[in-house]
C-alpha cells in the first residue's frame, strides 16, 4: 500500500505553458506549489521549432527555449519542480491523493495541466521531419509556408478548418482523405470544396514524407486503384486529431467522448472540489500556448480562492 509521504497545499500535474503559468501565480500567492513535470517536461512546445505567435517575442523563439524561460520564472518564485510523473489519483476525499510511482502525496488543491498529444500517422519519416516541414498545427506553423504548396491529412472539421487557414497563406493545399468522403460537417465540406486552391484527394493515403533536412514531397497511394505518385510540397500537416492526456482521471472527473476534461463554463473548476484544469487537457477548440497559459492563470486564481474559502493557509 502506498504510504503518504508529504502534504502539499497545491500540486500541479504537467509542465507546459498551462502548468508553468499556474505555478508562477500559485507561487506568488504563497501556495508553495509542487509540480510533477510528466514524461515530456515543457509539454508539446518542446518538440516545436520556431514559435512566432507568442506575445513578447518580437523575433520569435524556439519552443524548447521558450519553455526554459517559463521554467526559470516558475523556479524564481520557488516552485518545487520534480521530474517525475503521476501514475494515479484518488479524489474520493480531501485532501486529494496523488500517486507518484510508489509514493503518495496529499494535496489540498490539484491543478491538472497534462495537455494533449497530437495523433500521428506512424510514418518514420513523419517523426524524422517533425518540426522541419512536418507539423500537427497549421495555425502555429502555416505562416512559414507562405506562397508554397503543402498537404494536409485528415477528414474532420479540424482538418477542414486548417486546410481553409492554409489556403489563405499557401499557393496550393492538397487535402488527403483516406475514405471516399469526409467526416467534417456539411458547412466545412462546402467551404473547402469551394476554395479554388484546395484540392481534395479522396481514397488517398500518404506512404512516405520525402526530404532530407526539410520536406520536399510526399509519396501518396490511392487505396482503391493502388496507384502511387509524388506530390511536390514543402509542408506536411497532420490533422487527424489530438488525444488529451487524461486517462488517469477517467474514474473521477467528467470528460467528453474524446477525453477532454469538462469544467464549469468560465472557470477552471471540475465537478470535484479543489481540482482544477488548465490548458489542452480541457481545450479542444483553441489549443494554443497563449490560451493554455491564460487558463493556467485562471486555475491558480481559482485554487487560491478555494483554499482561502476553506481556511487553508
Amino acid at each position: 500500500m502506498n504510504t503518504p509521504t508529504e502534504h502539499v497545499k497545491c500540486l500541479i500535474i504537467g509542465s507546459g505553458p498551462a502548468g508553468y503559468t499556474a505555478a508562477i501565480y500559485a507561487a506568488r500567492a504563497d501556495m508553495k506549489p509542487v509540480m510533477y513535470t510528466g514524461l515530456q517536461p515543457g509539454g508539446q512546445l518542446t518538440i516545436t521549432t520556431e514559435v512566432e505567435n507568442y506575445p513578447g517575442y518580437p523575433d520569435g523563439i524556439q519552443g524548447p527555449e521558450m519553455m526554459e524561460h517559463f521554467r526559470k520564472q516558475a523556479e524564481r518564485f520557488k516552485t518545487d519542480i520534480r521530474y517525475e510523473y503521476v501514475t494515479g489519483v484518488d479524489f474520493s476525499a480531501t485532501p486529494h491523493k496523488v500517486f507518484i510511482d510508489k509514493k503518495t502525496v496529499l494535496a489540498d488543491s490539484v491543478i491538472i495541466a497534462t495537455g494533449a498529444s497530437a495523433k500521428w500517422l506512424g510514418l518514420p519519416s513523419e517523426q524524422r521531419l517533425n518540426g522541419y516541414g512536418v507539423s500537427a498545427c497549421a495555425v502555429c506553423d502555416g505562416f512559414f509556408f507562405k506562397g508554397q504548396e503543402v498537404a494536409i491529412v485528415g477528414a474532420g472539421d479540424t482538418a477542414a478548418e486548417e486546410a481553409s487557414y492554409l489556403a489563405k497563406l499557401c499557393k496550393k493545399v492538397y487535402m488527403l482523405v483516406r475514405k471516399g468522403e469526409m467526416r467534417a460537417s456539411k458547412a466545412m465540406q462546402h467551404r473547402v470544396m469551394n476554395t479554388p486552391n484546395i484540392e481534395i484527394l479522396f481514397n488517398t493515403e500518404p506512404i512516405d514524407v520525402l526530404g532530407d533536412k526539410g520536406v520536399s514531397g510526399v509519396q501518396i497511394k490511392n487505396n482503391q486503384t493502388g496507384e502511387e505518385k509524388v506530390l511536390d510540397i514543402t509542408g506536411f500537416f497532420v490533422a487527424i486529431g489530438h488525444k488529451p492526456n487524461t486517462d488517469i482521471f477517467k474514474d473521477w472527473l467528467d470528460m467528453d467522448e474524446t477525453g477532454y476534461l469538462l469544467v464549469t463554463p468560465g472557470t477552471s473548476k471540475t465537478k470535484i472540489e479543489g481540482v482544477f484544469v488548465s490548458g489542452d487537457a480541457a481545450d479542444k477548440v483553441y489549443r494554443q500556448a497563449v490560451t493554455a497559459a491564460g487558463t493556467g492563470c485562471m486555475a491558480a486564481l481559482d485554487a487560491e480562492r478555494y483554499l482561502a474559502d476553506k481556511g487553508i493557509h
